[in-house]
């Protein structure tokens, strides 16, 4: 039995990577901001964050802020691994953050460079974006009567549940370095996605298409967030919807 520590573990994808190790009889320790008995805000550190990785094999790092602060987070949770000689530190990462200049892409990629250069073993895996963001977006984008969205944009949603089968799959074995990118099984234009979406809620929207301007949104257009060679997802965004929306007030 393997004893792991997921930080983040109480996030979307961290939930689902500690229940799955569970299952699979390891030890996982969940830490978060809130969650007890490590309860611990990456950004800040202290003795908790020593505790949580006291006699861990692995660490599954899935904590992020898209409000700022993971780099910090990262060093500090490097630091207590080292201390603690951890042998394993496995990150989960965006597709792209190499090739679009989005804010929290560039801070995903220099958090990447700080595991890189650790000194620990690592491992990194890149995905594409899941179901739940996507779902998010449009309960924003269509609270008013048209639905604007950007021009000429695609998207290739994965399943989070997939992610978590491979991360905890990962966990299990030695540093591997950068692995193989995991997409969604499909890539789909934004305009296609949002009808899907619209169907499941019975929401009935103008959709509206408007180019944008600027490097990020360029980048985004040109598929720099896509895997298309790497579409191994099987679950699709309509299998998604269908379970997650049923049931949603028609307004």
């Amino acid at each position: 039995m393997t004893t792991i520590l997921v930080t983040g573990g109480t996030g979307t994808l961290g939930r689902v990577v500690s229940e799955r190790l569970r299952a699979d009889g390891h030890a996982v320790r969940v830490l978060s901001r809130h969650a007890q008995p490590y309860a611990v805000d990456l950004r800040q550190g202290g003795p908790v964050l020593d505790r949580a990785v006291a006699g861990v094999d692995t660490v599954v790092h899935c904590a992020s802020t898209p409000g700022g602060g993971d780099e910090e987070a990262t060093a500090h949770l490097v630091a207590a691994a080292r201390r603690a000689g951890v042998g394993h530190l496995l990150y989960i990462s965006i597709v792209g953050v190499d090739r679009v200049p989005l804010g929290y892409y560039r801070t995903k990629l220099a958090v990447e460079r700080l595991i890189e250069e650790s000194g620990l073993g690592w491992t990194l895996l890149r995905t594409t974006q899941f179901h739940d963001l996507l779902v998010r977006v449009f309960d924003t984008l269509t609270r008013p009567p048209v639905l604007v969205l950007p021009a000429g944009l695609k998207d290739q949603p994965i399943e989070v549940t997939e992610v978590a089968a491979r991360l905890a799959g990962l966990a299990t074995g030695g540093p591997a370095r950068r692995v193989a990118d995991m997409g969604g099984p499909e890539v789909r234009t934004f305009e296609s996605l949002a009808r899907t979406y619209l169907r499941a809620t019975g929401r009935r929207r103008k959709i509206v298409n408007v180019p944008l301007w600027g490097r990020t949104y360029g980048a985004f257009r040109d598929g720099g967030h896509l895997t298309p060679e790497q579409a191994v997802g099987k679950g699709t965004f309509e299998e998604y919807v269908a379970v997650r929306i049923r049931g949603a007030p028609r307004v």
